[in-house]
């Protein structure tokens, strides 16, 4: 039987009050059985780039490691990071441009591997509107919200593919407003992740999407990702590895069984999207997992274009070195 998002929020809450545990002591406690209790706070509302957790969940993947888990829906990247830092929640999944603001803001947080290694920074818009390159977005209209990387990047990305900035108009819209405002003919394209909104669009409208993705035009900037406490790093290193080791294996084997990775979350997840949108995203997403090795493996060069990009584009301040904001030893194992 699923449980709501209001019931298993409410109870975690419950349970912190019930034994009085503060920030430091939230993480993996421990059940009756002898297994660890560990959140997961996913980005947003379950999507179908979750799809490989509820798959794990569903083969026990995790609870061989000795691991309870529970996943828990997001409000957005930086709610998450914002959580993950103040001990609320044992693990994350947040985008990884966030990731590195919020560490430069001080939360003491790392990144245990970004498992979207082709970012899905996007624009999209309906097929009618005949876009194929960036230079035919000039004299068009792009919505974007203020505030995220997408919006933070794409002036730069228009420039990197020789069309001047000021040809396109920038339409600022709130993040929950863009797909509205693209359906209802506001603008002509938005800034987003194409492989959450596409599929979305698509079943809302009945017309078909396409994308241009920022990493097919020469600027990649690293998606999601696990994080976690710095504290629990260094107090529970152990539980780590055991959660790197299940997530890694839940999305290696739902790469390879889709199918039963939508089942999984259909059966699991509360509020999901409609089977086929499921499956559209998921679909969607496999492809940006990186093509060599384990899932959540990255190399100092693809976090440091990363880095480098918002350094330059997006106001992240003394940027310093990828391992200040992702620690590479746990996935390296996985």
């Amino acid at each position: 039987m699923k449980r709501t998002a209001t019931t298993i929020l409410a109870t975690v809450a419950l349970l912190l009050a019930a034994t009085g545990c503060g920030a430091d002591d939230s993480t993996g406690k421990t059940g009756a059985d002898g297994s660890k209790q560990v959140t997961l706070t996913l980005n947003w509302v379950p999507y179908g780039e979750h799809a490989p957790f509820y798959y794990g969940l569903q083969k026990g993947y995790y609870s061989a490691e000795g691991i309870d888990l529970k996943i828990l829906p997001g409000n957005g990247s930086g709610n998450t990071v914002k959580q993950v830092a103040q001990k609320q929640t044992d693990f994350g999944w947040a985008d990884s441009p966030v990731l590195l603001k919020s560490v430069a803001s001080g939360m003491p947080v790392r990144s245990l591997g970004a498992y979207l290694e082709k970012g899905p920074s996007s624009v999209e818009f309906f097929t009618e509107k005949n876009i194929k390159t960036p230079a035919d977005l000039k004299g068009k209209t792009v919505g974007g919200t203020p505030g995220d990387a997408l919006y933070a990047t794409f002036p730069a990305w228009l420039e990197k593919n020789g069309v001047n900035k000021n040809d396109v108009k920038v339409v600022n819209v709130d993040a929950a407003g863009k797909i509205a405002a693209l359906a209802e003919g506001r603008v002509d394209a938005i800034m987003g992740f194409f492989h959450d909104q596409a599929p979305t669009i698509e079943s809302k409208t009945g017309k078909k999407v396409d994308v241009l993705l920022f990493a097919d035009y020469g600027m990649n900037l690293l998606g999601t990702g696990l994080i976690a406490n710095t504290q629990t790093l260094q107090k529970d290193p152990e539980l780590v590895r055991k959660f790197v080791r299940a997530t890694q294996k839940s999305w290696a084997d739902a790469a390879r069984d889709p199918a039963g990775a939508v089942s999984a979350m259909a059966a699991l997840a509360e509020n999901e999207p409609a089977p086929e949108v499921l499956t559209k995203q998921l679909t969607l997403n496999l492809p940006l997992l990186g093509a060599d090795g384990p899932p959540g493996v990255n190399t100092e060069a693809q976090w440091s274009e990363t880095i480098d990009l918002m350094s330059r584009y997006a106001e992240l301040k003394d940027p310093g070195a990828p391992n200040a904001y992702w620690d590479s030893s746990y996935a390296a194992q996985g």
